[in-house]
């Protein structure tokens, strides 16, 4: 059998063709009542309605709104916010907040890596890495701490403008953070002491006092952040806004709070336990109320919550014992919440 090709083609098999589906142009949605051959149909997409312009018949309910859902209050020459990207950082201004990442998938061949290295350095400066850097550090170590957000947003503040001003060059970055902390912990009447700044960053209480008064200097803050003297005038670091948080940590009553609070005002007002630190007082005067109280608690639980010795909380507990008549209020005796026979004369 002789074919005209040495080798013909296959038949081509017809393509079948897909119906495709739209809408009916024929149909009209004509209002029952009007009957107007061009009705006025109005969408209300406040309250989901299909309303008859007319007659104001209600044609359709729930209807779905196909509207962009955020609104632009940019003007004609500025960017339209719209959904890329997380909400702009004010701290961050003047920087690129937007980051390309670049998938670890390459099939073994190291080009990811290679790639990622050249987007980190086209992408920001030395000095923008070092500054994203430190806003991380803050954010993690304030969220390990259980500070409120507001602190964090100042400590953000206080370092990059110590970093603009160079005014802690040389120190290390942790020592900075560290002191940006207490100071936004101070400012936002949630004091944490040194020895709680340093446990949680690690850092000595030498270097974290250099930077400390650096930034006291330059920002010119309240001195004496660990000083007891004239507290009445710089409440945030007295021992009666450490007194709330040992107290919860105590799981003791509000009223032992209260009458804590005012031996301790009692105590600055006489010149009792003068030079200690707020910590020591603090712990001290709780020591002494709960005696007086009659709900004695143990010094090394107090200890491990205030963060001193035994023998630190035992000696304002003997200065405040020597001159109990000044601290304690007669009217706690006289109904009966106090007794002085409940105080030890040494512990």
């Amino acid at each position: 059998m002789a074919f005209s090709q040495p080798f013909p083609l296959a038949a081509t098999a017809q393509k079948v063709q897909q119906p495709t589906y739209g809408p009916d142009l024929a149909v009209r949605l004509i209002c029952p009542e009007c009957r107007d051959p061009n009705p006025n149909i109005v969408e209300e997409f406040g309250s989901g309605d299909l309303v008859c312009g007319g007659c104001g018949l209600v044609l359709g309910d729930r209807i779905v709104d196909t509207r962009s859902e955020w609104r632009t209050f940019a003007n004609d020459e500025g960017d339209d916010p719209s959904r890329v990207g997380a909400a702009s950082d004010p701290l961050l201004e003047g920087m690129e907040q937007l980051d390309t990442v670049i998938s670890f998938r390459d099939g073994g061949s190291g080009i990811a890596r290679e790639l990622q290295r050249a987007a980190s350095r086209s992408q920001n400066s030395r000095s923008e890495r070092n500054l994203l850097t430190a806003f991380r550090d803050i954010g993690s170590w304030c969220d390990q701490f259980s500070l409120p957000k507001t602190i964090s947003d100042i400590a953000k503040q206080l370092y990059k403008r110590s970093d603009e001003e160079k005014l802690l060059r040389g120190k290390p970055l942790e020592a900075v953070i560290a002191a940006c902390i207490f100071i936004a912990c101070r400012q936002a009447h949630v004091p944490r002491t040194f020895r709680e700044i340093c446990n949680l960053t690690h850092v000595s209480k030498k270097t974290l006092g250099q930077c400390y008064k650096a930034l006291e200097q330059a920002f010119n803050l309240s001195p004496g952040a660990t000083a007891q003297s004239n507290n009445a005038n710089n409440p945030s670091t007295g021992p009666e806004t450490l007194l709330v948080r040992y107290c919860n940590h105590l799981d003791l009553p509000v009223s032992v709070q209260s009458i804590c609070s005012d031996i301790i005002v009692a105590a600055r007002e006489h010149g009792i336990a003068d030079g200690r630190s707020p910590v020591s007082i603090a712990g001290g005067a709780i020591y002494f109320t709960c005696l007086l109280l009659g709900k004695p608690k143990p010094a090394r639980d107090i200890s491990g919550v205030a963060g001193v010795s035994e023998g630190t909380i035992k000696l304002v507990y003997r200065l405040y014992y020597l001159e109990r008549d000044k601290l304690v209020k007669e009217e706690w005796i006289k109904d009966g919440k106090a007794s002085m026979d409940n105080l030890p004369a040494e512990k």
